[in-house]
């Protein structure tokens, strides 16, 4: 099955780029989740415009992304939520709050569609979320979860 990304998929490609899949993987998964559309000659006309978005989301080149990965790694991120008296979560840490916490803590604008949560962040403490600034180029932040 031909299908065109409409967002970044881990392994297959970006948005904006023709990929073939299996039939079951896009019909199951890519179409429904909004992650891809299928291929066609209107749809080629289409890709276009969600190169030029993802351009521009982008970080344009490796000396600005390994920049930004310099900040992000001096960066001290406190992120306050709501926890219960034995220290879990009531809910968890998502990239949006994370992506707003390290704003507020001075660093750049990040796309939280570019962070990554490998084990959910559901307890006060330190842990650690990686964000994908470039293909070339992953940073690590500490993120300090604080009662609030």
């Amino acid at each position: 099955m031909k299908l065109i990304l409409t967002n970044e998929v881990s392994g297959l490609g970006a948005p904006g780029d023709v990929v073939e899949v299996k039939d079951g993987y896009g019909r199951n998964y890519l179409i429904p989740r909004g992650f891809a559309i299928r291929w066609s000659r209107g749809g080629e006309k289409q890709i276009e415009s969600i190169k030029k978005a993802r351009d521009a989301r982008e970080i344009r080149d490796l000396g600005t992304a390994k920049e930004v990965a310099g900040q992000l790694g001096a960066l001290k991120v406190k992120l306050a939520t709501r926890a219960g008296d034995s220290g879990r979560l009531f809910g968890s840490v998502t990239t949006g709050d994370v992506a707003d916490a390290v704003k507020a803590a001075g660093g750049p604008i990040l796309d939280r569609r570019r962070i990554e949560i490998v084990n959910p962040i559901k307890s006060l403490g330190s842990h650690k979320v990686s964000v994908k600034l470039h293909p070339e180029v992953s940073a690590s932040i500490d993120v300090e979860v604080i009662a609030g």
